[in-house]
């Protein structure tokens, strides 16, 4: 294997100079950092492409312990904030049944802060909404403490966990 491996690295070391040699480990570095900037087209990934039901009504199936103004009518997505508001740093977690494969995943309802109350598709999903000592699943409590841009609640996002075990 060595003599190999030496006759090899002498073969190519009589065939190419090094200015050569950089040159091409130039381009394959160029080319490696351009690759990613290619049109191609995404594959969505199973569980995305079974999501039934319609993100901007109340009765979306993430939607089971929600509270708040659904940030997918104020300018964001289900799971994102929409521009100038800042997520919470904390929130309240629901279990929800999807209607398709019949399993509980664990969703995050998280606020999004700093921008005055959106104001549409207000919904209030209490599924496994429990007294405040369990605050963690309390959909009544104001999450955007600890958030610098301020107190307001914009919206709520719900984010998909992963199943329950």
């Amino acid at each position: 294997m060595d003599a190999l491996v030496e006759q090899l690295a002498r073969n190519l070391a009589q065939r190419t100079s090094r200015r050569r040699l950089l040159g091409l480990l130039g381009k394959a570095l160029l080319g490696g950092m351009a690759l990613p900037l290619l049109p191609v087209a995404r594959v969505r990934s199973a569980a995305a492409a079974q999501e039934p039901g319609d993100p901007m009504t109340c009765d979306y199936w993430r939607y089971c312990g929600f509270d708040g103004n659904l940030c997918s009518c104020c300018g964001g997505g289900i799971t994102d904030c929409p521009p100038g508001s800042v997520m919470s740093p904390t929130g309240w977690v629901g279990t929800c049944k999807h209607p398709v494969d019949g399993k509980d995943y664990i969703i995050a309802y998280r606020d999004c802060c700093g921008k005055e109350l959106c104001g549409r598709c207000a919904c209030h999903g209490d599924k496994g909404d429990i007294p405040i000592y369990r605050t963690q699943l309390d959909n009544e409590v104001l999450w955007c403490f600890g958030v610098k841009s301020g107190w307001a609640v914009n919206c709520t996002t719900a984010v998909n966990l992963g199943a329950k075990m």
